[in-house]
């Protein structure tokens, strides 16, 4: 039973870093913009210095870069989760196939996004981040690329809360009374067994 408990609490842990994930990376684009139109007197000082310059590219290719540090470090960090997952829920419960297949599916899902999608983002992000206008294909890449990112987090998402029903509805596989009824063999009752 402890060892269901640690496996809802590990997978919490994951769903909740993923949403301070989404967070964090909505709050870096965020950060960039209002960096410009409401900067700190020292700084509002060395812009006026830089006279005309545009400085928009620039805090959005910051931005764009602090938000690429942090998906490479989280996909490893699912990598990690969905592995001490996976291996808890195979070595330290006795769950059905069931929830063992979308654990594994989970450690597939994890493991592709952070060595396909996510390299592929920042290669063609990387390459579009000072393009006044990217060409279409690059444009249709980037898309595609991110609605693959989007469909992979719903996805894990899902299974996550579906393996999360298996481990807090799903009655364990021994009896409640075993251990009583074992017990009840030396009851005054019984003593006809022993003849």
């Amino acid at each position: 039973m402890r060892s269901r408990r640690l496996a809802c609490l590990l997978l919490g842990l994951w769903l909740g870093a993923g949403v301070w994930m989404q967070f964090v990376t909505a709050t870096n684009n965020n950060s960039a913009e209002s960096l410009l139109i409401r900067p700190s007197p020292d700084a509002r000082a060395y812009m006026k210095s830089l006279g005309h310059v545009s400085l928009v590219p620039l805090t959005q290719y910051l931005a764009a870069e602090q938000n690429r540090a942090l998906y490479e470090t989280w996909g490893t960090a699912q990598i990690a989760l969905s592995g001490a997952f996976f291996f808890l829920l195979l070595f330290g419960t006795r769950m059905g196939k069931v929830p063992l297949a979308i654990a594994l599916l989970l450690f597939l899902i994890a493991l592709g996004e952070r060595l396909f999608v996510v390299p592929q983002m920042e290669m063609i992000g990387r390459a579009t981040d000072f393009a006044s206008d990217p060409s279409n294909r690059v444009r249709l890449a980037r898309d595609v690329l991110g609605y693959g990112r989007s469909v992979a987090e719903v996805a894990k998402w899902v299974l996550a809360l579906g393996v999360g029903g298996f481990l807090i509805f799903q009655r364990s596989s021994r009896s409640l009374d075993s251990r009583h009824e074992v017990d009840m063999i030396d009851k005054a009752n019984y003593r006809h067994i022993d003849r």
